[in-house]
């Protein structure tokens, strides 16, 4: 617990004064008091006696002066946010490996089934909102509370080239910018200087589009801030769930884009999805947004001018987005894992803590304190 104001704290020393003269006046009160020769009479004279009663009212008055005294110093303490205060991006990789087959019966169909379940499950006050990328990071459904829009987005993806993570990233937090006015949106002109001047999804492919959901933009364009938007905690509690089974293949980087996320507070838990041996593609007519027949096209995955095989997972690079920005990262190499993953993501989630400011709370039971004793006062008559 801490305190704002601590230089209030000695009006406290009151209560011990004010309990000290009540305590002196009572012996003296003592001294003072008419002998009588036959005490047995007195006491049949004497109505029956409740001590306590006396002594009641004062104690609950010097009870509430503690209790004001306290909130005076405004104190606080460390609390959770409730978990219905939160929202979830859900970042999801719709590139072409994600028609591989090493995940039966292939890892899209698996990994719409576990998100669909993932956002069933969820409470209805959390707010969830769908992030969709391949070769471009497109806001499929802002963060919202209503399902019905999420689960067809969910079960109408289809496919794209190209995997761009960091731009997923930097539209995700733009999704959480439009509900806290706390986050600052992923501005490419960043003020720490982190990002790359000119637009993220420079000569990138169109998004695959989702029916009903928004146009493709050009990508973050908001201004930056410098202003710092985290609590005490040094996060929000909106997070994103970042779900890939590829490897950054153009514009913004993970580590660059974690930086800015991190920068405004915004935790991200990324999931690496599928096997380290990819093997045929093999996509539905409706993943591939065509009306041809069940095609088989390419092979284990292609290389990049860096050896790297974009069709396997880039662990380090998730590892350190995690890192950066305060999440954690979790490993799925099949169906049955990842729907493990997603359902006990909301228990391993660290929920933000705020510091919660007690005096409102304190100055409430003093003043019932108050109420307390002239009531006992006025209705027993005892108030000395």
């Amino acid at each position: 617990m801490t305190l704002l104001w601590p230089w209030a704290l000695p009006l406290l020393l009151a209560v011990p004064a004010l309990a000290a003269a009540y305590l002196w006046q009572l012996r003296r009160r003592r001294r003072e008091a008419v002998r009588h020769p036959d005490l047995t009479l007195v006491r049949a004279a004497a109505p029956p006696s409740r001590r306590w009663r006396r002594h009641a009212p004062v104690t609950l008055l010097l009870l509430a002066l503690a209790l004001l005294g306290l909130a005076g110093a405004r104190p606080q303490v460390e609390a959770a946010v409730p978990m219905r205060e939160r929202a979830v991006i859900l970042a999801v990789d719709v590139s072409g490996s994600m028609c591989a087959t090493d995940v039966d019966p292939n890892r899209l169909s698996a990994a719409q089934q576990a998100v669909r379940r993932f956002v069933s499950r969820q409470d209805q006050d959390i707010r969830i909102g769908l992030v969709l990328f391949s070769g471009f990071a497109q806001l499929a459904v802002a963060p919202t509370t209503d399902r019905q829009p999420l689960l067809q987005a969910i079960d109408t993806l289809t496919t794209g080239r190209g995997t761009v993570i960091g731009a997923a990233i930097l539209k995700s937090v733009d999704a959480i910018a439009e509900i806290n006015p706390d986050v600052a949106p992923a501005s490419v002109d960043d003020p720490a200087g982190m990002m790359p001047s000119g637009p993220v999804t420079s000569g990138v492919a169109p998004a695959p589009t989702v029916p009903g959901g928004p146009a493709p933009s050009s990508g973050p364009d908001a201004p930056g801030s410098s202003v710092d938007p985290r609590g005490p905690s040094g996060t929000v509690p909106e997070i994103v769930v970042l779900l890939t089974d590829g490897a950054n293949t153009r514009g913004v980087t993970p580590q660059a884009a974690a930086k800015v996320a991190a920068a405004r507070g915004v935790r991200v838990y990324p999931i690496g999805y599928g096997t380290t041996r990819p093997v045929s593609l093999v996509c539905t007519r409706q993943q591939l947004g065509v009306e041809q027949g069940l095609p088989r096209w390419g092979g284990p995955g292609t290389l990049g001018r860096d050896g790297r095989n974009f069709l396997v997972i880039d662990e380090p690079a998730l590892k350190e987005v995690a890192r950066t920005t305060g999440g954690q990262y979790f490993r799925a190499g099949s169906a049955d894992q990842l729907q493990s993953v997603l359902d006990d993501l909301p228990a391993k989630v660290q929920g933000e803590r705020r510091q919660v400011e007690l005096s409102p709370a304190l100055a409430g039971l003093g003043l019932l304190a108050v109420v307390g004793a002239v009531a006992l006062s006025a209705r027993w008559r005892v108030f000395p």
